[in-house]
C-alpha cells in the first residue's frame, strides 16, 4: 500500500489470488445463485470451486448473478477508512451492473464520515480480464510511487484504450441471457458460428461479428489485436478463459508468435462473467487506440 492508500475491485475483474496477492490490492466478493444457494465467489474460488461451479453450468444448471449493494461496498472501503487509509475503488462497468452506483452512493456518503480521507471510484467501463488488466496496470502505478490522484487519473485515461474481445463456444448462454433470439441461436448452433464480441465505449457487451468454428473466432481477436494494439510488444497482455486452458494456451502461442509481448498473464474467468458466457468463453484483453 504505496502512500497509504488501496486498490479495491471486484471479482468480476477475475484477477488469480496470486495476482490479488502480488499487486497488494482487495477485492470484493460479487455473488451468484446456483440450485437455490448463493455464494459469494473469491479470486480462490474458497466458497465454489470453478471446477465445480462449470461442471454444473456443464450440466445445464443455471446461475443468476448479483450486483454489490450499498452496504457492502460500505463496509468493504470502511475497513481501510478506518485505519488512515485512502481509497481507489477501481469499479465493474455501469454498463453492466449497476454496482458502480452503488460504490458511488457509498463512496458519497463515507466522505460526510471520513472528511480527512480521500475517497474516489472510477468506473472502468470494463469487465472480466479487462477490469482485471486496468486494476493490474493501476496497481503497478502504485507500486511505482503513483498517489492515489495520479493511479486515479491513470485509470481514466486507460480505461476507453482497454479493448475487450471476446468468443463463446456454445450460443445457449448468450440465448438465455438475452442477448442472442432462440431462432437466431438454434440457427447459430446448427451452422457452428461462433460471434465476436467486444465491450463498447459505454461498457456494453455487444456482438460485432459472427464466423463459422472456434478457429476463425479466435483469427477474429487476433486480427483486431492486430489492427489497433499500441505497441503491443512493450505490453502485458490478458487473456481470460472459462474452463478451456488449451484454448487459452493456443492463444497466448498466436499472441506471442505474433506480437511478442513483454509478458502475457491467463487467468481463469469465475462466477460472475461466466454464468453469462458459459463454458468455452474465451477473452482477450490489450491496450489499443480505440476500444
Amino acid at each position: 500500500m504505496s502512500d497509504r492508500y488501496i486498490i479495491l475491485t471486484e471479482s468480476s475483474c477475475d484477477l488469480s489470488q496470486e495476482l490479488v496477492d502480488q499487486l497488494g490490492i482487495e477485492v470484493l466478493p460479487l455473488t451468484f445463485t446456483m440450485e437455490g444457494k448463493t455464494y459469494p465467489h473469491y479470486p480462490d474460488g474458497r466458497e465454489f470451486s470453478l471446477d465445480l461451479f462449470y461442471g454444473k453450468m456443464h450440466q445445464g444448471v443455471s446461475v443468476v448473478t448479483a450486483a454489490a449493494n450499498v452496504a457492502e461496498l460500505t463496509e468493504a472501503m470502511e475497513v481501510y477508512l478506518k485505519q488512515g487509509i485512502d481509497v481507489l475503488f477501481l469499479c465493474f462497468s455501469s454498463g453492466l451492473s449497476s454496482t458502480r452506483d452503488s460504490c458511488a452512493i457509498a463512496a458519497a456518503e463515507l466522505r460526510d464520515r471520513y472528511s480527512k480521507r480521500k475517497i474516489f471510484t472510477v468506473d472502468t467501463l470494463a469487465a472480466c480480464g479487462g477490469q482485471g488488466l486496468l486494476v493490474y496496470l493501476t496497481a503497478q502505478r502504485q507500486k511505482a510511487g503513483a498517489t492515489i490522484e495520479e493511479a486515479r487519473d491513470f485509470a481514466e485515461e486507460q480505461k476507453l484504450h482497454l479493448a475487450h474481445w471476446f468468443t463463446v463456444d456454445d450460443l445457449v448462454y448468450l440465448k438465455r441471457g438475452g442477448r442472442l433470439s432462440p431462432t437466431v441461436a438454434a440457427v447459430g448452433t446448427m451452422l457452428n458460428i461462433k460471434p465476436v464480441l467486444h465491450v463498447d465505449d459505454e461498457g456494453h457487451l455487444i456482438p460485432l461479428e459472427k464466423v463459422r468454428g472456434r478457429k476463425a473466432s479466435i483469427g477474429a481477436m487476433l486480427r483486431h489485436m492486430e489492427e489497433t494494439a499500441i505497441r503491443p510488444e512493450e505490453q502485458t497482455i490478458l487473456i481470460s478463459h472459462a474452463d478451456c486452458l488449451e484454448d487459452a494456451e493456443h492463444l497466448r502461442t498466436l499472441v506471442e508468435n505474433q506480437f511478442h509481448p513483454r509478458q502475457i498473464l491467463i487467468t481463469e474467468i469465475g462466477p460472475i462473467v461466466g454464468a453469462h458466457g458459459g463454458p468455452g468463453l474465451l477473452t482477450l484483453f490489450f491496450l489499443a487506440e480505440h476500444r
